[in-house]
């Protein structure tokens, strides 16, 4: 079975949005495919900026097994950057949390503030620059 992943760093995500990045990297993933599919379906994301048929199920990943598939992988691809990240910026605990906004990642963040890959618009990081415009980039 074909596939391919689209990836939109944290800068395209500050500057776009976190729905528009999603679709832009659907987007990305579906004309880096090998074949070009013939219809897509899509997990509550509407994508009309495809010119290819789609549909998008509420909850796809619960009835469709094509989109809980394209879950894991984007989930997959997702942890081994943020595994990837974590070389570069161990303070953060990037290999224990990756990214998401547990405990100890907003700990993380009090610490040390925002590194140069967080979101801007992420809320807590948008929470702690309003609070302190003087945080270092570490």
């Amino acid at each position: 079975v074909p596939w391919a992943i689209g990836i939109v760093n944290h800068a395209d995500i500050d500057r776009i949005g976190i729905l528009n990045a999603t679709k832009k990297a659907m987007l990305i993933a579906v004309e880096s495919m090998p074949l070009s599919p013939d219809f897509l379906l899509t997990d509550a994301v509407g994508l009309h900026e495809s010119d290819l048929p789609f549909k998008s199920i509420i909850k796809g990943d619960q009835i469709s097994i094509s989109i809980a598939a394209a879950s894991i992988l984007a989930k997959v691809t997702r942890d081994r950057i943020m595994m990837e990240e974590d070389v570069r910026y161990p303070h953060y605990g990037f290999a224990t949390h990756k990214g998401y906004p547990t405990k100890l990642h907003r700990e993380k963040l009090r610490l040390f503030g925002p590194s140069p890959i967080h979101r801007r618009s992420f809320s807590p990081v948008k929470g702690l620059l309003n609070i302190d415009k003087s945080l270092t980039i570490h």
